[in-house]
């Protein structure tokens, strides 16, 4: 055992050495290389002036992002040859009974539309889901069949169905630009009723 160990240190005693000595040439090489000076340095440097007086700055971080605009916001994105204000907006209304889905253009006229309980969903089954994947991709395949491709999904309430039918709509073949969630919060509006007696 101890004979093996003896010749693994050996071994990577001597790889270590070859790592450093090939480590030294390189650095030497590179060394080498910038101690060296051109013959007509001040060419070359009217060259790097006029490199950099045409050189064009890249887009800032500010201009490009990866994110889709405010709704107010200029942007040089476009979907489908659209700017982001003119996407058609997927109304998504998911309340604790039924889930509605509503596809309309930019200025909110309507395009398409359909909820679990016009997909064939009845009493509790229209709160499910499953009910609201349907409805999403029923509203997604009426809206391509009008032109419509990409699309920004707002959000309204907090039933069952709010993630569903948003799959639904990519399912059915849309792609989903931005979601934006629009569910009303109170700060404390009205009074709730008072406790129920046990």
């Amino acid at each position: 055992m101890s004979n093996l160990t003896s010749r693994l240190s050996r071994l990577t005693r001597c790889a270590n050495q070859h790592i450093l000595t090939s480590l030294n040439m390189v650095r030497a090489t590179v060394v080498s290389t910038e101690s060296r000076r051109p013959i007509c340095s001040t060419a070359i440097r009217q060259q790097e002036s006029a490199e950099e007086a045409t050189f064009t700055p890249k887009p800032s971080s500010r201009e490009f992002s990866m994110y889709p605009p405010m709704p107010e916001e200029d942007s040089p994105l476009t979907w489908g040859g659209m700017k982001f204000a003119d996407l058609p907006i997927a109304h998504i209304k998911a309340t604790y009974n039924n889930t509605h889905i509503q596809v309309t253009d930019f200025s909110g006229q309507y395009v398409a539309r359909t909820s679990c309980g016009a997909e064939g969903f009845r009493n509790v089954k229209k709160s499910t889901p499953i009910a609201a994947q349907t409805a999403g991709i029923s509203a997604a395949s009426k809206a391509q069949a009008k032109g419509v491709t990409f699309v920004r999904v707002v959000v309204k309430g907090l039933g069952p169905g709010r993630l569903s039918a948003i799959k639904g709509l990519t399912m059915g073949g849309l792609e989903v630009v931005s979601i934006t969630d629009n569910t009303p919060v109170p700060h404390n509006g009205c009074r709730p009723r008072k406790a129920r007696r046990m």
